[in-house]
């Protein structure tokens, strides 16, 4: 229906929770937040049963989930992990891709621009991510190291004009070229971020001034301190946290990164600078057992077990496979997080990083109707994605007496 009305929830706003609030839509966008029932006239009605109301959970990095991987490069894999993000609780994903050939680059950026058109029951796509291919070799972790390169400004931009879709780019900045294909990426709009990348202190603070203002998966492939010459230097973990302005993402599985160190990025970043992401990739939302990171065609191999995927020599991580309400359950239940905050690192915070935030990222009068109703324990109940319910979780049966 056009008209929707969410009443009897803890409702999570901006600067305060509603207890018992209420939330009305119209044709998909949220008109009204009061701490009070209000009458919607013919609006169907949605009883959260004072569980908790939260603006729908925004992943900007993500490989996939539900068996399949955004490098299989199909209409079916795009619609098919927006489906199952969209079970968790996500309702906008940054769809991301990994180090491979531009050939692989080009069909799923294809197939990116027909889903989108016609997602209507998953999380909204709202852009791509592109992880790699300008990567340091010495930290590239389960990247495939076929693939990495030096940055070309002919290819960069010939990647640019395939695409339209491009919303934020991770790169090594200490590679050479980095700088130039930086503010050329940035000038087109895209969201600039250290990943996979040995560089030093003073070379992070060089990529900060000229456009790398955002960390990928904070700890995860990146370089810390270490000694030159003998003498001690400061990598990209170091200065992410010593740049008040820059922002970060963490993979908050509890595995990628332990609570303990969870609880430092908090501490040191906060909740509006630091962005809670699934990093998940075809295996999340399934059971244990061997997957395929990557395409199904050139991917590689891994195994899934004690909730991460890793590559099958278990030296190394290959990815996560969580989903977003793991994320907000572990920063609340083992980092100690204020549920409000970890909300926040999940919601407003990605929607500033990416630039959605004037529609998207909180639930105030105006903004596009995502929204998540979960329980005490972050099991997700409803999902509605634009203002269409698109996951009810299912209710167990009444026992008759």
């Amino acid at each position: 229906m056009d008209r929707v009305k969410i009443f009897n929830g803890r409702i999570i706003t901006p600067c305060r929770m509603l207890e018992r609030g209420t939330i009305v839509i119209e044709n998909g966008c949220i008109s009204c937040v009061s701490a009070e029932d209000v009458t919607a006239g013919d609006a169907f009605e949605i009883n959260a049963n004072g569980n908790y109301v939260a603006p729908g959970f925004i992943d900007i990095h993500t490989h996939g989930g539900g068996g399949y991987d955004f490098m299989d490069a199909t209409v079916e894999a795009y619609l098919g992990a927006a489906e199952v993000h969209a079970q968790y609780g996500t309702t906008s994903i940054v769809p991301t891709t990994l180090t491979c050939t531009n050939e692989e680059l080009r069909r799923s950026f294809e197939a990116f621009r027909k889903a989108k058109a016609i997602n209507r029951k998953g999380a909204d796509l709202i852009g791509i991510h592109l992880e790699g291919p300008y990567f340091s070799p010495e930290q590239k972790g389960a990247q495939d190291p076929r693939y990495i390169r030096k940055p070309l400004k002919e290819e960069y931009e010939r990647i640019f004009e395939w695409s339209d879709d491009i919303v934020r780019w991770s790169a090594a900045p200490e590679i050479e070229g980095a700088m130039e294909f930086c503010r050329y990426a940035s000038k087109k709009g895209a969201l600039m971020s250290i990943g996979h990348s040995d560089a030093i202190g003073e070379e992070v603070a060089e990529a900060f001034e000229n456009g790398f203002t955002h960390v990928t998966h904070l700890y995860s492939a990146m370089s810390g301190v270490k000694r030159i010459n003998g003498l001690r230097v400061s990598g990209v973990i170091e200065s992410a946290f010593l740049i008040d302005e820059m922002t970060v993402e963490v993979i908050a599985d509890g595995i990628h990164i332990p609570p303990d160190l969870l609880k430092l990025v908090y501490k040191i970043k906060g909740p509006s600078r630091t962005v809670l992401v699934t990093d998940s990739m075809r295996a999340a939302g399934m059971g244990e057992g061997p997957s395929i990171l990557g395409s199904l065609r050139d991917g590689m191999e891994v195994i899934v077990e004690d909730g991460v995927a890793k590559l099958p020599g278990r030296k190394a991580f290959a990815g996560s496979v969580a989903t977003a309400d793991r994320l907000v359950r572990t920063m609340v239940k083992s980092a100690g997080v204020p549920l409000v905050d970890a909300i926040s690192m999940i919601t407003a915070t990605p929607a500033k990083v990416i630039g959605i935030d004037d529609k998207k990222g909180s639930l105030a009068a105006g903004k596009v109707a995502d929204i998540v109703i979960f329980d005490q324990d972050i099991n997700i109940l409803t999902t509605i994605v634009k203002g269409k319910t698109v996951y009810e979780r299912e209710q167990p049966p009444v026992k008759l007496a």
